[in-house]
């Protein structure tokens, strides 16, 4: 029998979860802990591929580090990261160039530093071509560290992005963008909201599969 965590509330269904090298079940309270322990068992191959599939994840995770040479994403392409002969650091269209002798972790926090500029920008213009063509007009754009959500909007009208975004495809970014966008009209995921995300996208659904993917490939990636 798998070990889990169980969780019982005032639920209807069950539900199961495995983060971390972790099972966790969710069960309504008066579920009989014989029809739990079935249901997990009914769930043992998806729970072992799941468990092989986060020890693999976390593997790669700490076995992630940057070094000058290696090639990083940006806007959907790989750009190598390379030294420079002075103190400055950025990105020139070519390479994602810094200092010399630094360690892997500095070259981390370097190459995050210039993401997030980078993001600032590009967001920022991003937001304002779809603000006016879906007759929208946010109070602010703003970069953020999230690391399991691409962007956000507050009821105050701010729109936030990860700058994790900034390694998606352009037209993976503009689809968070008009994401974010719609809840300014429909704070929620109702059939309302989607049916402003596509008028505006048709093939947004297309989209969001391919952002999927970016997080998936991302979960055995330490930016930290």
């Amino acid at each position: 029998m798998i070990d889990y965590t169980l969780k019982q509330s005032k639920r209807k269904t069950l539900a199961l979860y495995v983060r971390n090298g972790n099972v966790e079940v969710r069960a309504p309270l008066n579920m009989p802990k014989r029809d739990i322990d079935r249901f997990v068992a009914s769930k043992e191959k998806w729970i072992t591929d799941r468990l092989t599939s986060s020890r693999e994840q976390t593997e790669l995770r700490d076995a992630f580090a940057l070094n000058y040479g290696d090639t990083i994403m940006f806007r959907g392409k790989g750009y190598a990261i390379t030294s420079k002969e002075d103190s400055r650091a950025g990105f020139d269209g070519e390479t994602f160039y810094m200092p010399s002798n630094l360690t892997p972790e500095q070259i981390k926090y370097v190459c995050v530093q210039i993401y997030r500029r980078l993001s600032k920008i590009f967001f920022s213009e991003r937001v304002s071509f779809y603000a006016e063509k879906m007759g929208q007009a946010p109070l602010s754009v703003r970069i953020s560290s999230a690391k399991t959500r691409w962007g956000s909007c507050s009821s105050k009208k701010s729109i936030n992005f990860s700058w994790r975004l900034i390694m998606a495809d352009d037209d993976v970014i503009d689809y968070v963008v008009v994401h974010e966008l719609a809840h300014l009209v429909e704070m929620n995921h109702s059939a309302r909201f989607w049916a402003i995300v596509e008028r505006v996208m048709p093939d947004y659904s297309l989209r969001r599969n391919r952002l999927r993917e970016l997080q998936q490939r991302l979960a055995g990636e330490d930016w930290e």
